[in-house]
């Protein structure tokens, strides 16, 4: 799948209008080819099942006008709910968590069920005669009608049920959680190509990769926020054009018209070659959208939990337990990072250096999930108390020694705000007598 591929299937996915859309059109085909049926087979449900089938016209007409004002009613509910629901969500937890609610299959379904009850039966409506010239009443239709109107209020109990579920702060972080642990998964430790080989070979390529001059910029055509790489195209493009990328922005950054997105020059093993024609298919394999995306970015998932976080230590929300239960997931997500191995940023085709990435590192994982939030929770010394337990949780778990000196920072930070903020010696004690209880031999 291309990147504009898969930047408008991203769109479509985060829409309220796709899947209700497609519920319509197949509510169209059924309703079709139900009467379809109906005029066109001999048999005769009224006569071998009367109780159900056997609704006359006015009847039918009564019936299916009822179940359509009512679907269009509850639709309009439904969608009046998960717009409340939107606008709530957003001023006590993030904004950027709305992206998860525009993304819930489930509301899109039921959205589109009512809709598509609705259209449903005006079409099988006006099927209906009822004159003794031109008598028809599409039975099987009709009798579908109702287990749809049935299936509805089954639907609508559902819908309510899942909207407050999706509501409580339990839902929204694990939601978050589960997104971003994914996305860790598909990417550590995803690799573009091979690394380069010896300490010596990246040496001397790097210090080539810092060179100010030989660079052709390779500018971006619109603005908005990075969300995507095809690596493995971008690779292929380098090796098939013989030429080295540098990619220059990092996945979330902002990029403005006419920002610099990769710089490329000739391949440093073969000097004697002339400079190519850069083509405009280069931009193909970058993702631009108006908002950051948790598919590539991990930061961005990690940065939604930190927003909660901070939203629920501030004065005005004042929700101490949704903190730590963010924390407590934060703490989960870099884990998971401390454990897994990092992509180099020199990457070549097995033969030649090709590409340098701007892979986010642990410690800016680690800095971006802590720093706010041990700032935030200045006086508040069961907040810090979580902190310092997911701090250590990490520290336990990380697959190299390279990465504790930002664990011991974070501590030795946490320890001073402790002693810097809270107000009394009984709450500095607790937070001392956790340190000494979870004191390991690497800090």
């Amino acid at each position: 799948m291309t990147n504009r591929l898969r930047h408008y299937w991203h769109q479509l996915r985060e829409s309220l209008w796709f899947v209700p859309g497609l519920m319509l059109i197949g509510s169209f085909l059924l309703a079709y080819g139900l009467v379809e049926f109906d005029a066109s087979t001999s048999w005769q449900g009224q006569k071998d099942f009367p109780l159900l089938f056997g609704i006359g016209a006015e009847g039918s007409r009564g019936m299916l006008s009822a179940i359509a004002g009512s679907m269009l009613t509850v639709a309009t509910l439904s969608f009046s709910l998960t717009l409340s629901t939107i606008a709530q969500v957003s001023s006590q937890y993030s904004p950027r968590v709305l992206r998860n609610f525009m993304r819930d299959q489930l509301n899109q379904l039921v959205m589109g069920y009512f809709v598509g009850v609705f259209s449903y039966c005006l079409i099988v409506l006006g099927t209906i005669r009822g004159t003794d010239e031109q008598k028809f009443v599409p039975a099987t239709a009709v009798l579908v009608g109702l287990v749809l109107a049935l299936g509805g209020v089954v639907a609508l109990i559902f819908f309510i049920h899942h909207i407050a579920e999706s509501m409580q702060s339990g839902t929204i972080v694990q939601r978050t959680t589960n997104e971003t642990l994914e996305a860790i998964d598909n990417l550590f430790p995803s690799n573009v190509g091979e690394p380069v080989g010896s300490p010596e070979e990246m040496k001397a390529v790097q210090h080539y990769m810092d060179e100010a001059t030989g660079w052709h910029p390779v500018i971006a055509k619109r603005w908005g926020y990075l969300q995507h790489f095809d690596t493995d195209q971008l690779l292929d493009w380098a090796t098939r054009h013989r030429v080295i990328v540098r990619i220059e922005q990092r996945l979330g950054n902002f990029i403005a018209q006419d920002d610099v997105l990769f710089s490329v020059r000739t391949d440093v093993t073969r000097p004697d070659l002339s400079k190519p024609d850069w083509p405009e298919d280069l931009l193909d394999y970058v993702d631009i959208g108006r908002h950051r995306s948790v598919e590539q970015d991990v930061s961005f998932g990690i940065q939604q939990l930190v927003d909660i976080t901070l939203k629920a230590l501030s004065s005005g929300i004042n929700d101490p337990t949704t903190a730590i239960m963010g924390i407590d997931h934060l703490g989960a997500i870099c884990e998971r990072l401390a454990r897994r191995t990092f992509p180099e940023r020199l990457r070549s085709d097995g033969q030649h250096f090709r590409v340098q990435t701007q892979p986010a590192s642990f410690e800016d994982f680690i800095r971006l999930s802590f720093d706010l939030t041990r700032v935030n929770a200045k006086g508040d010394h069961a907040v810090l108390r979580r902190l310092l337990r997911a701090l250590v949780l990490i520290g336990n778990h990380v697959n190299t020694k390279a990465r504790l000196p930002v664990i011991r920072e974070q501590i030795a930070l946490l320890m001073d705000q402790a002693d810097n903020t809270l107000a009394t010696a009984y709450e500095k004690q607790q937070v001392w007598l956790l340190h000494k209880e979870l004191k390991q031999d690497w800090f």
